[in-house]
């Protein structure tokens, strides 16, 4: 009889623990994001909060300082715009007028630094 309590809290552990597991890798792959328009309106209640951000590369606002891999531009989604400074090596797909979703924080000077930069494909790769 003891032999089949120990079974049973066996089973119970580890089945806690792969439950505990699933919930903890579903909450780290979430991939929720905001759009221009929904970041701008609560901007003041996520600012130091990393989060991310979709909009569309505006034409001609994109800078680059290669001695540095830093690159400037500007997101716009309608009439909003959010000024973007990122650092590091950029999508090959990366161009004014692409779609993006970038990820990192808003600085207190109104900057979105950010951290990762994912571009959406162009259609060229989409079946026919």
């Amino acid at each position: 009889m003891f032999k089949k309590k120990q079974y049973w809290i066996g089973g119970a552990v580890v089945f806690i623990a792969i439950g505990f597991l699933a919930y903890t890798g579903f909450q780290g792959s979430a991939t929720y994001y905001y759009t221009l328009d929904e970041f701008l309106q609560q901007k003041s209640a996520i600012q130091d909060t990393n989060v991310r951000v979709a909009g569309h590369v505006a034409a001609d606002s994109v800078t680059r300082e290669i001695s540095n891999l830093t690159m400037q531009f500007t997101i716009i989604d309608g009439s909003k715009s959010l000024p973007v400074t990122y650092k590091g090596t950029v999508p090959d797909t990366f161009k004014p007028g692409i779609d993006v979703l970038i990820e990192g924080r808003l600085d207190k000077d109104g900057i979105f630094r950010a951290t990762t930069i994912l571009t959406k494909c162009p259609s060229k790769y989409e079946p026919q």
